[in-house]
């Protein structure tokens, strides 16, 4: 079982994270479909607070979500829309970044196209994040920013939600 995300560079344009979870696929869907549960673990680094979370999970429906600094009200977001759900298999999109008022290097002007599958094997979930930038560029700016660290924080929330 990887209990940490595993990070590799697929392509120029690409980044993929693997991750398992002691729980059933169902629940792992949920914590990424459910608006209710997402702010809960979806936050990344401590000290930020998921202000929006908005989703509407099914093929063309939208999502919004927003984070803010609890320390100085730094805020940026992302924003998209679902382009397959196959519930509690596979869930892609395409995402666009909101910077607010944060100062970043993440691109603005083409959509991220994440691809996530969940497979569960005796009660584990591996979740496989895809993330095609659509260039080179974009993807190291994106890295740069600790994306991957940050995932792999709120994920370590999301291991917490599952026990209790």
């Amino acid at each position: 079982m990887t209990t940490k995300a595993q990070v590799s560079l697929p392509s120029d344009s690409e980044v993929e994270v693997t991750r398992d979870f002691r729980a059933p696929r169902t629940l792992v869907w949920q914590a990424h479909t459910d608006p209710k549960l997402a702010p809960r673990w979806l936050v990344g680094y401590p000290g930020w607070s998921m202000t929006v979370c908005e989703m509407d999970a099914r093929p063309g429906g939208k999502y919004r979500w927003r984070w803010r600094s609890d320390e100085d009200g730094v805020e940026f977001g992302f924003l998209g829309e679902f382009k397959e759900v196959d519930k509690p298999a596979l869930l892609s999109h395409h995402q666009y970044y909101d910077p607010g008022n944060f100062d970043s290097a993440m691109p603005l002007d083409n959509p991220c196209k994440i691809r996530n599958s969940f497979i569960e094997t005796d009660g584990i979930t591996t979740l496989t994040t895809r993330m095609d930038f659509g260039s080179k560029e974009a993807r190291d700016a994106a890295i740069s920013t600790g994306m991957t660290d940050g995932m792999e924080m709120g994920y370590a929330r999301l291991d917490e939600m599952f026990k209790s």
